[in-house]
């Protein structure tokens, strides 16, 4: 894969990423591709299914499964080719569900210093089968989507349970 397609891809992963923003998700797009060819993509949609396990990487392995099923194809050999896209380094819970479908590599935008599955807790501590992890492909674009999204409120977050101090 040449560098130009490795851009590309990461690019098709931010604008997937700039549509979640505007869908007021958290923007993180994903892009799964297999021998160069993009064949699953999605963004977060957390808010819109009220699912906290809809992150774009799952949605992903969710469509290649569907798709893998549909066409007796055997996904535990289809996946060991997949090369993933993702504008933010995968969670815990998407790095450890990208290493058990043993995908071939995960590049990843910018990283995730509250929930990494390599930053926070190195999930390929708990696998025999690691992928090849690259990071930081396009990271200051991704970081903006990020920083755009918390610098408002997401209306779809619950109330928080703090107690407010009596006057």
């Amino acid at each position: 894969m040449s560098n130009s397609d490795i851009n590309n891809f990461m690019k098709r992963a931010l604008e997937l990423a700039s549509e979640a923003l505007a869908a007021q998700e958290v923007p993180v797009g994903c892009v799964f591709t297999y021998e160069g060819t993009i064949v699953a993509e999605s963004r977060n949609s957390v808010n819109i299914t009220h699912n906290p396990t809809r992150h774009a990487e799952i949605n992903c392995i969710d469509f290649l499964l569907d798709y893998c099923r549909n066409n007796n194809i055997n996904y535990e050999h289809y996946f060991k080719d997949i090369v993933v896209f993702v504008t933010v380094e995968p969670c815990i819970m998407c790095a450890a569900a990208l290493n058990n479908l043993k995908v071939k590599e995960v590049v990843y935008g910018c990283a995730n210093d509250r929930f990494g599955g390599k930053t926070v807790l190195n999930v390929s501590d708990f696998y025999k089968h690691n992928y090849i992890l690259r990071g930081h492909l396009l990271a200051n674009e991704a970081m903006a989507l990020l920083k755009q999204f918390y610098k408002g409120t997401n209306p779809n977050a619950p109330e928080s349970k703090v107690k407010k101090a009596k006057q």
